[in-house]
């Protein structure tokens, strides 16, 4: 299940006035990657979405506070520590780990932003990283993505990074994208992080706006076991650099760059369920004919995050009722007299009641890929959610404390 970095080489990955770096520091055993570094040589506009998860962790707490400023030169991030439950010297920690940052690049504390993820409740090392700041700063490459999406990884087994580009307001635009995550996925904001960084010309409203959209769109609808964590966040860039023609939310151009925006997030998504956490399924549960978009979304969810369902794929056993019951126990009022469920193109419930195809079903279980249709038939809404089965080898990776 378990898939290279898709279609992404790090030498392509290319904006201007960016650049990034990953290095052991002693966090992590085995010195393996842990502390990343993202630089714009030109102060870019931020914008940020944050988990909804009332227990946030000290870097969360300072990024919020921080992201008011509105403006950001660069980006620290460890692993391997989430630097949550720590207190008030988890937040001094993630205060200094920026500041840290800011005094070996010449830029303002207040510039820096921070981000943790790893094993809450237990003090950062500060030590290690004061150590290893100076080594990150002098790492610093325009072609320094893939190591910076390794040293951002925990349960993770291959780095997260995306690219697009195309031509924004009569000038060429990129934007890349780095991202972690495999266990505790169930964002709500917005244990995942992702890190985007852009070109263009716009201001902070209007990239605040393209954000949330994309974040809506994308990581958003996805769930592996259904756990927010305390650590979620998406931070995005934009250095202007490309120097196209600015633009706000009423323009065309603006959807030019949402649709960008929007492809590079689902591909961050994707590769982030793909990765779940003991997988061995990518299971896409589409929900239409719903009254309300927000009641397709929530009968999307609760199939998606039922652990019956997920156990069920997992052992390659169509068990539809299941599936029924989990829309059921959604909230949302349908009638269970008129759900249609396809598995692929294979009709398997129809008003309610089994077609007979379970015995064709049986082999389209066996793929990895699997797409879920479900009709309910009470208006003409839809959604989408991605997710994983649920497997033997989650229980055994999220047993180990150390896992993260």
């Amino acid at each position: 299940m378990k898939l290279p970095v898709l279609g992404v080489e790090s030498s392509g990955l290319l904006v201007q006035g960016f650049k990034a770096a990953g290095i052991p520091c002693g966090i992590k055993k085995g010195n393996k990657k842990d502390l990343a570094l993202i630089y714009t040589e030109t102060p870019a506009v931020i914008a940020g979405v944050f988990t909804k998860n009332k227990v946030k962790a000290a870097p969360i707490i300072v990024e919020i506070e921080r992201i008011k400023g509105g403006e950001c030169s660069a980006i620290i991030i460890n692993s391997g520590n989430a630097n949550a439950c720590t207190g008030k010297r988890g937040i001094k920690d993630a205060r200094n780990m920026a500041n840290l940052a800011a005094k070996v690049l010449g830029t303002k504390n207040d510039n820096v932003m921070v981000a943790s993820t790893g094993v809450v409740g237990e003090p950062i090392p500060m030590d290690k990283i004061e150590r290893a700041v100076p080594h990150l700063a002098k790492g610093l490459s325009p072609v320094g993505w893939f190591e910076a999406a390794e040293a951002i990884m925990t349960t993770d087994t291959f780095p997260k990074l995306a690219m697009e580009e195309g031509r924004v307001g009569g000038r060429p635009v990129r934007i890349v994208g780095i991202a972690k995550g495999a266990g505790m996925i169930s964002p709500d904001m917005a244990t995942m992080l992702a890190f985007v960084v852009t070109d263009a010309v716009m201001d902070r409203r209007t990239l605040q706006v393209l954000l949330r959209r994309a974040v809506n769109r994308s990581f958003n609808r996805i769930t592996v076991d259904g756990d927010e964590s305390t650590n979620d966040m998406v931070l995005m860039l934009a250095n202007g650099l490309a120097g196209n023609k600015s633009f706000k939310t009423q323009d065309s151009i603006f959807k030019t760059f949402q649709g960008m925006l929007d492809r590079l997030c689902l591909k961050l998504a994707h590769m982030i369920v793909k990765d779940g956490e003991g997988a061995t399924k990518f299971l896409e549960i589409r929900v239409k004919g719903g009254r309300t978009e927000s009641d397709a979304i929530k009968a999307a969810r609760s199939v998606a995050n039922s652990l019956l369902v997920k156990t069920a794929f997992f052992g390659e056993d169509l068990n539809w009722g299941r599936i029924m019951v989990a829309l059921g126990s959604s909230g949302v009022d349908l009638d269970a007299n008129k759900v249609n469920i396809n598995l692929g193109k294979l009709p398997i419930v129809r008003g309610g009641v089994a077609t007979g195809g379970e015995k064709v079903a049986k082999r389209y279980m066996k793929e990895r890929d699997i797409e879920v249709t479900i009709d309910l038939k009470m208006g003409d809404k839809s959604a989408v959610i991605w997710t994983t089965d649920l497997s033997c080898d989650y229980v055994k990776i999220n047993a180990n404390k150390y896992s993260r």
